[in-house]
């Protein structure tokens, strides 16, 4: 895991738990299963379909050991930070200097998500806004270089 502090929506949290449990208890029961029929096909040495089982079962377990971690230590987003400032778990609109605006969702690391509009904290934009009001103008240095300039119109939880 990495050394920085991890941070979860309550959405995100659920989706851990939820994958746990299903790691922990289905998809464990499918792959023993499929050890002990690949068993029944004879010479282990030379089975493919045993060394394929053992292999996911070996990475079964890595995931779960790495939810578990990522559950124990991770902070509640909502217990970091409830002034009306960014923090992770709010949605966000900003406007760039052409008026352009966009929504994001500030999020931990592990529940960043592209397509959902959903930024992490380390990000660059994410970096830039925490901790900013409503009002506020940040300015945004992308890893090129570049640097853009928004205006944060609209915090909500």
């Amino acid at each position: 895991m990495a050394a920085s502090e991890i941070v979860l929506t309550a959405e995100g949290r659920q989706k851990l738990v939820d994958e746990l449990a299903w790691r922990e208890g289905d998809l464990t029961k499918q792959i023993v299963e499929r050890i002990k029929v690949a068993r029944d096909f004879g010479d282990l040495s030379e089975n493919s379909e045993y060394d394929d089982a053992k292999e996911e079962q070996a990475k079964n377990a890595a995931r779960i050991a790495e939810i578990q971690s990522i559950l124990a230590n991770a902070k509640d987003a909502e217990a970091v930070d409830h002034v009306l400032s960014v923090s992770i778990g709010c949605t966000v609109e900003l406007v760039d200097v052409d008026g352009v605006a966009m929504e994001v969702t500030l999020v931990g690391t592990t529940e960043t998500n592209s397509l959902e509009h959903k930024i992490s904290n380390e990000s660059p934009v994410g970096r830039a806004i925490i901790g900013h009001g409503e009002g506020e103008t940040v300015e945004v240095v992308t890893p090129s270089g570049k640097s853009r300039v928004y205006t944060i119109t609209k915090i909500s939880r």
